[in-house]
């Protein structure tokens, strides 16, 4: 009876944390609404929704990232339980914000001379190209069907981040300061990655006295 209990319990806990995760997560799209509907948007508007929708995708994506890290720091699976909920998040907003791009930015007409005009755009594809085969396999049904090829795919995300990052980096010009902070946040994340990677464990003995 009381296994049961702490059973529903936790279940209960979990629905409310992914609950929780997905409010916040959406945070970014209900505050860019409310400001379209009280015109607090300034005199380029569709440079403000393009660029809060990119900035909301890469932060995501750095928040998923942070989900094994978490889950090793806390010991707590719960992190994991809501890491492909925040990657599509991640991608959801990606999509927004390559929309918001065409229809306010290049146009859909020009998209081939921006390339050329404005390079970073090249990297911000790369990013979001990287992007959608991550999204259409994050089904239980996918991970089954690809079995290991599932885990080398998936760890392309941090080429995406890099890529991402890097396209903000290159658009941001003088005021680099925050695009500067979120590097150091995906150099400690990648780290992380190496540090318990496979090769890197096998690679350093542990210390003996």
């Amino acid at each position: 009876m009381v296994a049961a209990e702490r059973t529903n319990n936790s279940a209960l806990w979990m629905v409310g944390f992914r609950l929780t995760a997905a409010l916040l997560a959406s945070v970014p799209l209900l505050r860019l609404l409310l400001e379209i509907m009280q015109s607090q948007l300034g005199p380029d508007p569709g440079e403000v929704v393009t660029k809060a929708l990119g900035l909301a995708a890469f932060q995501l994506l750095l928040v998923t990232l942070a989900m094994t890290p978490l889950r090793k720091i806390t010991g707590w699976t719960g992190w994991i339980r809501v890491r492909r909920m925040l990657g599509l998040f991640s991608f959801f907003y990606a999509v927004l914000h390559v929309l918001a791009f065409l229809q306010f930015i290049v146009g859909w007409q020009d998209l081939w001379a921006s390339f050329t005009k404005r390079p970073y755009i090249i990297l911000g594809m790369i990013a979001f190209t990287g992007m959608v085969p991550l999204a259409l396999t994050s089904t239980k049904g996918m991970m089954k069907r690809l079995g290991r090829r599932w885990k080398v795919l998936h760890r392309t995300i941090y080429i995406i981040a890099l890529a991402a990052w890097a396209h903000f980096l290159w658009q941001a010009r003088s005021d680099i300061g925050e695009m500067v902070a979120y590097g150091t946040v995906l150099l400690f994340l990648l780290g992380w990655r190496l540090f318990w990677s496979p090769v890197f464990r096998h690679a350093v003995p542990p210390n003996r006295p």
